[in-house]
């Protein structure tokens, strides 16, 4: 064989090799690039599951039932501009809630629940409240937070939340001044004697940071107090 047709099949078969090289590390790196998202999939998925079953392993209760009637009829005094404006919390914990939609912007308050394994509620009608075993602002899981639909003399703060429609903005500011932007997904009303509190404490996308929205609705029971239907606003945090 001449010299010049060994350089030339030499040549041939280095850039079948290159070429081979190539597409195996395309492979590689697509291979990679699947794995890192099912595996962050995953992760968000396990770290639901371990919400709910924390509140289910509660010492006081399952998962937390909503409280159909405060233990104390909640405050109307409207808090001040100053009032709020010096609302402080812990860096990583929710501080304000904001619905442009409903003219919302509340002061977050942090939550458990009381001796009967209930859903404790704000103290204030203008307040929200964060559930302290649900998710962080921005976290795998959901938050969930509940507020007042009305007293006896005013509106509450999630007066008009039946109103939200998918694509519906919500936002959260988070102690250290972090803004989380949550669209709206869904809006589920329960009879108040059925509510699923296992799907308040679940994002409505598992993939994705979650936060509902949980208050009374309906009918005021006769005779009673009390509201027969509670309202369940499913949001997932905008990654656009």
């Amino acid at each position: 064989m001449s010299l010049y047709k060994l350089n030339k099949k030499l040549r041939s078969t280095l850039l079948s090799n290159i070429l081979i090289g190539i597409a195996v590390a395309l492979l590689i790196t697509g291979l990679g690039v699947s794995l890192l998202v099912w595996q962050s999939n995953e992760k968000a998925n396990q770290h639901a599951a371990k919400l709910v079953n924390a509140a289910n392993h509660s010492t006081k209760s399952a998962v937390p039932s909503y409280i159909t009637q405060p233990a104390t009829v909640p405050s109307t005094i409207q808090p001040s501009t100053n009032d709020l404006a010096n609302y402080v919390v812990a860096p990583n914990l929710p501080r304000y809630l904001i619905i442009p939609k409903l003219g919302v912007d509340a002061r977050v308050l942090s939550v458990g629940v009381n001796a009967q394994g209930a859903l404790e509620t704000p103290d204030n009608v203008y307040d929200t409240a964060w559930y302290k075993r649900s998710a962080l602002p921005g976290q795998p899981g959901a938050m969930l937070i509940d507020g007042h639909i009305s007293s006896w003399t005013t509106h509450g703060v999630f007066y008009g939340l039946n109103t939200l429609k998918p694509g519906d903005i919500i936002e959260l500011q988070r102690g250290d001044g972090t803004m989380f932007t949550y669209k709206v997904v869904k809006t589920q009303v329960y009879n108040a004697s059925n509510v699923d509190m296992t799907a308040a404490m679940t994002p409505i996308n598992p993939s994705v940071p979650g936060l509902n929205l949980i208050s009374c609705s309906g009918d005021v029971i006769h005779g009673s107090n009390e509201f027969n239907e509670r309202i369940i606003v499913f949001a997932a945090l905008d990654q656009n």
